[in-house]
């Protein structure tokens, strides 16, 4: 055992330990009996509710605006039988609110794999109550989805320091339901309390709080909740706008912490929401690759910009997997203000969006993707739910459960290349109904294409997931198809290989933290940096605290190219310590609006080398 887990008492092995294992294969799923969102299975009856007199006619369509049945109700209900797999519309009138929707989806044919990357975001805690949980859970196994995201108030949790609210919170309702699903469960914290600083918004003040909350909710859903990310997307002011050195500190308090309250947890990276330059720079100066065992990372931009964003994000990585913890490309709602309902031909853009990015995103090789969003949400005009408030679903849902069944367990191959300028086309393999084999996902980004291979199909579906004729050459337009072939077959096909990863960086983490304490209005986020006067010397809190249950002991030291600093000192922390520690740094001889760095780094013994790395610049003149 080496000394940092005696330090921790054996709770915190290194924290870029392997991903835990899920021995537990899950059943495969089957809709609850009452089929809530009116989600069947092939082969079933469809049934829905119709809140109209007995009598009423209503009529199904298809996702092309075909009838397929009609009739009337009876007992306040529209016995429709079966329909083939796809998504349906149901109607009983002309008005907005009288129509509903229907999904059949193709049965899963073998449980979906523990490693597969198709996931979702839920935010279950914050969207449905306790008793829709069960129901909205089961629509996200239905579908396929390996990986769940959940969502997090901390002072929810912990409505006063050190004091924990009993386990009947609606946090732990969500933890214990999704993992009864089998589904995997990642939570995230949006904020710190009010007693833990004046800006909720902002990470708590004391690094300590966010050490020992992340400890007690490890240890609190130990068994349910998988991973945690510390913090959605503080490098961005509607999260608090932190700099890459206020990320790294809180990345090391919150790791010593999960992994302290259960080593098993899967310590995630407090999740970037853009590849900022600058903040990406300063997080790994500050050595934070030790304290993470996933790099986490957002986006929504277009798929062809995709190979440019992750190549940002990769490079930061210090080669931990990339796991993508919201994406999409969602479309406006219009019509009535109450309903925020996207037209029924954006409701077909989004629908075709699904397998676009998750194959493009898939290609770049993160380990998990979840796709934003599974509940009925809106910010301004745009509309990112898949399903309705009523659970019902959109054609998006149909179209998750086909990539949840068709890129099951996927890994990329390559994109195809030396095609038509308009063709988009990745490879994959996957375990598409249970069996393993090669998936091409194409599409085109307009008009139409002939898709030839050497190969011909073993089956081809649909974006929806319905199977299609198997053509040779493929027949391509803008709403994507998967071909399914036998393994292999991609080796005959002109494949650009998907990005590697970069090397792993070596490093162990240390109980020793070090954190920097600076006015957020005097930061400057594009550059990720303190603002410092430029006409006199300035004093910057510097603390340093001790994560282990053992006294520690070391020297600090500061440098720095041509802002003078004064940082040296003799330190000694107690157990759970922390401690201030002035940094003065006078920036008269750096240039106006230039950015240096600050290196303050400590060899502690027991408890290894601490780092701190944090930029200064000052005002353009």
């Amino acid at each position: 055992m080496n000394r940092l887990c005696m330090l921790l008492l054996g709770a915190a092995a290194a924290c870029l330990a392997a991903q835990p294992s899920h021995a537990a294969e899950r059943a495969i799923p089957a809709p609850l009996p009452d089929h809530p969102g009116n989600v069947f299975l092939a082969g079933e009856p469809v049934s829905t509710t119709i809140p109209v007199l007995d009598l009423a006619t209503w009529r199904v369509t298809d996702y092309e605006g075909k009838t397929v049945a009609e009739g009337k109700t009876t007992s306040g209900r529209a016995e429709v039988g079966k329909l083939p797999v796809g998504w349906y519309d149901i109607r009983w009138g002309d008005a907005p609110e009288q129509r509903t929707s229907a999904a059949v989806l193709q049965p899963l044919a073998a449980p979906t794999p523990p490693f597969s990357p198709i996931s979702l975001d839920v935010a279950m805690a914050w969207f449905y109550k306790e008793d829709r949980m069960p129901a909205a859970a089961n629509l996200c196994a239905l579908a396929g989805a390996g990986w769940v995201r959940d969502r997090l108030a901390w002072g929810q949790v912990e409505p006063r320091r050190s004091e924990f609210a009993p386990p009947t919170t609606r946090y732990d309702a969500s933890a214990r339901i999704q993992s009864a699903a089998g589904l995997k469960v990642l939570q995230v914290n949006h904020s710190s309390p009010a007693w833990a600083g004046a800006n909720g918004k902002r990470f708590p003040e004391d690094l300590r709080d966010a050490h020992r909350f992340h400890r007690e909710i490890a240890r609190r859903w130990a068994g349910q909740v998988v991973a945690f990310e510390p913090w959605n997307e503080a490098d961005i002011d509607m999260f608090g706008g932190h700099t890459g050195a206020e990320m790294a500190s809180l990345q090391k308090a919150a790791c010593l912490g999960l992994k302290a309250g259960n080593p098993q947890a899967t310590a995630c990276l407090n999740v970037f929401a853009t590849p900022n330059a600058a903040i990406l720079a300063d997080l790994a100066a500050n050595q934070a690759w030790p304290y993470f065992d996933t790099f986490n990372l957002h986006h929504y931009g277009r798929t062809d910009d995709y190979p440019r964003i992750y190549a940002a994000f990769r490079a930061a990585s210090a080669g931990r997997p990339l796991w993508t913890t919201e994406f999409a490309v969602p479309v406006p709602w219009s019509g009535d203000e109450k309903l925020k309902e996207p037209s029924d031909a954006d409701l077909r853009i989004q629908a075709e969006r699904i397998a676009q990015v998750f194959a493009a995103a898939l290609h770049e090789g993160p380990q998990a993707a979840f796709y934003f969003l599974l509940p009925h949400y809106v910010e301004g005009k745009t509309q990112f739910g898949i399903l309705r408030p009523d659970l019902t679903p959109r054609p998006a849902y149909a179209a998750l459960a086909a990539v949840g069944r068709l890129l099951a367990g996927a890994r990329p191959l390559g994109k195809l290349k030396d095609a038509s300028p308009n063709v988009r086309a990745f490879a994959f393999r996957a375990l598409p109904d249970g069996r393993e084999r090669d998936v091409l996902v194409a599409w085109t980004s307009d008009g139409s294409a002939d898709l030839g291979l050497s190969d011909a199909a073993e089956s081809v579906y649909d974006h929806l997931g319905r199977g299609g004729p198997r053509l040779r050459p493929l027949a391509l337009g803008r709403a994507p198809v998967f071909a399914v072939f036998a393994p292999g077959a991609a080796a005959k096909m002109a494949l650009e290989p998907p990005p590697k990863s970069p090397p792993a960086l070596p490093g162990e983490p240390s109980p020793v933290v070090l954190q920097a304490v600076w006015p957020k209005e005097r930061t400057d986020l594009k550059h990720s940096a303190y603002r410092v006067a430029s006409d006199k010397p300035q004093t910057l809190p510097v603390f340093a605290y001790n994560f282990s249950d053992k006294p520690v002991g070391g020297r600090a030291a500061a440098e720095a190219k041509t802002v003078q600093v004064r940082f040296g000192a003799d330190i000694s922390l107690a157990p759970g310590e922390r401690r201030q520690l002035d940094l003065e740094a006078d920036a008269r001889p750096l240039a106006p609006g230039a950015v240096e760095t600050i290196r303050i780094t400590g060899d502690f013994v027991p408890g290894g080398k601490a780092v701190l790395s944090l930029r200064l610049m000052t005002a353009e003149k």
